[in-house]
């Protein structure tokens, strides 16, 4: 038996938050950010673990950067205006079709929609881990101040590299070969 900070692709949905295009201008680090999360997409893509996409207020905000949605692939992008995704309609028993227990979130801002959308999955009986490096905010102490509100929530804080090497457990492997350049 794994321990339960482990993320495992067998268990695991790839959520990413809001990453869309007007996002983009207004937090910090963005480019970083946009590039852990696509090595996340692309090691899901390849692990065969579904990911799920919100779009906060697309009509204002515009849909998925396309610095990302040219990698998504059999994505389901799901359209909210509340700041949790949970308070939508059909979100949580879209989240419970995947019947998968642990959800690895990442996207923007970390302190407005995936906190509240974080803390409200744990609170429906989710492990959440919170790729820390693959979340961001306008501001330092926001993004802070929300990695230590999920930390106390039970969340596990993680990276981007620790979640792709949990999800492909093992080397020596074809599957570890074509994730290697992922990451490098």
């Amino acid at each position: 038996m794994r321990h339960k900070f482990v993320a495992q692709r067998g268990d695991s949905v790839l959520l990413l938050i809001d990453i869309q295009q007007a996002m983009l201008k207004a937090v910090r680090q963005w480019e970083q950010t946009v590039h852990r999360i696509n090595q996340l997409i692309q090691s899901a893509n390849l692990l065969g673990i579904p990911i799920l996409v919100t779009e906060q207020y697309k009509k204002g905000l515009g849909g998925t950067s396309e610095k990302i949605a040219g990698k998504l692939k059999d994505t389901i992008c799901f359209q909210k205006e509340h700041f949790s995704a949970c308070l939508e309609d059909d979100f949580l028993e879209l989240v419970r079709q995947f019947g998968r227990h642990q959800i690895v979130i990442a996207g923007m801002e970390t302190h407005v929609c995936v906190l509240q959308t974080g803390l409200d999955l744990i609170g429906a009986g989710y492990r959440l881990h919170l790729v820390k490096n693959a979340v961001t905010s306008r501001f330092k102490e926001d993004w802070e101040t929300a990695v230590g509100l999920f930390r106390d929530a039970g969340a596990v804080i993680t990276t981007a590299e620790i979640v792709i090497f949990q999800w492909t457990c093992r080397s020596n492997t074809d599957e570890f070969r074509k994730i290697l350049p992922i990451v490098k």
